[in-house]
């Protein structure tokens, strides 16, 4: 506890924060969408996202306090769109089903060390293009926005431009603080009504059939690894720390595990959310930026608790804020990626095919263009190496 305060930080809390924010921001209504697919109630919904809530915020928090860096977790929004997708095939009991044994094959293949063992294979300039190349879209969206709300969008980078200069570790910060001042300046925003009141989880009786297992479970695996763990932990390497890829596979899968029964379809590592958390903008120190891991980790709690309130007011702010504070938030992350990604001159086609494959946003049998970048960028690279004699 003594180390906690001592390497606690308000950069830190607000990164953990805005983490937070753009993991529940862009899917929460999908979460609500894919339930009422599956044929669940409105007290069933409420304890999906009590489930979820819990179970991303404690193993998150417990992970980036046991491994002393930043593990940002999240749910999965190709597996929202997976199950909105095929949910109607199937009952509400069998999907829980599915999500029971798509967390449990997680956890096993996690702690045996399999994913580990592929992820050693993957060149870090190719990982890191695909990085840059999926976080782009991101920074376009914010300067695209100025067409219709550009005194937002120039204010909001005006305040970070002067932080950034005058005090870079609150830059986000300042930031953050300034974007909810100026909301009701120029966006059209009304102060909801808050009620609060706990969220009571529901117990619902997973079914087990081979054809919820076939055809929901095992793609949700799939695609959790190749949209969520791949890039997350490819995320984490970028900034130089050494993750524990069978802890972060194995804790992720397990607390899914326990928790599908409620209406938790997935924990993962996240992805794009999680470079907030790991840049040098939440402390200079890499060593002290796990607090914004547990803080990320503490508000999906809070969520997870007051589920129906916390959520409908953070989505009551306009889809531009969110637009904005991500966009902003991740200038650092696209800037290191990209000089990570063309650093070697005899890589560059590869990790150049990568980043835009990436970048493209297309999407083949459900998985997204993260996955696809990286193996056309592989498949690039070892062709570019093979010896051919003329």
């Amino acid at each position: 506890m003594q180390k906690l305060i001592q390497d606690f930080s308000i950069p830190a809390v607000f990164a953990g924060f805005i983490t937070f924010l753009i993991g529940i921001s862009v899917s929460a209504v999908l979460v609500i969408q894919a339930a009422q697919i599956l044929g669940a109630n409105t007290e069933q919904i409420t304890s999906w996202f009590w489930a979820l809530g819990l179970g991303i915020g404690l193993v998150g928090m417990f992970l980036s306090w046991k491994l002393k860096y930043p593990v940002s977790t999240a749910w999965s929004t190709a597996g929202l769109a997976l199950i909105i997708a095929t949910g109607s095939g199937y009952s509400l009991n069998e999907a829980i089903g599915a999500f029971l044994v798509c967390g449990l094959i997680t956890a096993v293949l996690g702690y045996l060390g399999i994913f580990e063992k592929i992820l050693t294979l993957i060149p870090q300039n190719l990982t890191s293009a695909m990085l840059a190349g999926v976080l782009l879209k991101f920074g376009i969206e914010l300067f695209a926005s100025l067409k219709t709300d550009w005194g937002f969008i120039l204010s909001l980078l005006a305040v970070y431009i002067v932080a950034k200069k005058l005090t870079p570790r609150y830059s986000i910060v300042l930031t953050v603080i300034a974007a909810i001042a100026l909301c009701p300046v120029f966006l059209d925003f009304h102060t909801p009504t808050v009620t609060w009141s706990m969220a009571q989880p529901v117990w619902m009786t997973p079914d087990f059939t081979w054809s919820a297992i076939l055809g929901l479970a095992l793609p949700l695996f799939v695609i959790n690894m190749a949209s969520q763990y791949l890039p997350g932990i490819a995320m984490i390497k970028s900034y130089g720390y050494q993750p524990h890829v069978n802890q972060l596979i194995g804790g992720t899968g397990l607390i899914q595990t326990v928790l599908a029964p409620f209406g938790c379809y997935s924990v993962n590592i996240a992805a794009i959310s999680a470079a907030v958390s790991l840049d040098d903008q939440v402390h200079p120190d890499p060593s002290k930026r796990y607090i914004a891991g547990i803080s990320c980790g503490f508000f999906y709690v809070l969520m997870g608790l007051f589920a129906a309130t916390l959520t409908s007011l953070l989505m009551s702010f306009p889809h531009i804020f969110i637009v904005a504070l991500a966009g902003i938030a991740l200038f650092g992350t696209i800037s290191h990626n990209i000089a990570l990604a063309f650093h070697d001159v005899s890589d560059r086609e590869a990790a150049l095919m990568t980043f835009l494959f990436s970048a493209s946003g297309v999407q083949f049998f459900g998985i997204g263009s993260a996955f696809w970048g990286l193996l056309f960028g592989f498949a690039v690279a070892f062709i570019m190496k093979l010896n051919i004699k003329k």
